[in-house]
């Protein structure tokens, strides 16, 4: 196993490091795109590829951007729905942050002449 791979499988989402404090009081977005996402489909095996795009507004913690890579970067072997990922990704992160606001839009490339864009907003919920 190479390095990279050895670090993803062995990548805790849930470690207290991957978290640093928000040094800012005041309101900002931080908005973040994922370009590669990939995960499996459940049924077929077939890769599903996503842009991923993440927004949110910090309240006590930041997430550092290596970690998140790592953790996005561990769906890519994993046999789950759009859907799912999208909401696992948003509920784990959400759950870690406790952010004021935060929003994440999943935008899978057609396969099969079907686009698929799944949107969790945490003030729709």
């Amino acid at each position: 196993m190479k390095y990279g791979e050895k670090e993803i499988v062995e990548f805790d989402i849930e470690s207290s490091e991957h978290y640093w404090p928000n040094e800012h009081k005041k309101s900002y977005i931080i908005d973040i795109e994922l370009p590669e996402f990939m995960c499996k489909c459940p049924r077929s095996g077939y890769p599903d590829f996503a842009v991923l795009k993440l927004s949110y507004t910090p309240n006590e913690k930041v997430i550092e951007l290596k970690a998140l890579k790592l953790y996005i970067n561990s769906f890519a072997n994993r046999y789950i729905s759009h859907e799912n990922s999208a909401n696992e990704i948003f509920d784990t992160l959400f759950a870690k942050l406790q952010p004021k606001w935060m929003k994440l839009v999943a935008d899978f490339n057609p396969r099969g002449n079907v686009h698929t864009v799944i949107t969790v907003d945490s003030e729709k919920m």
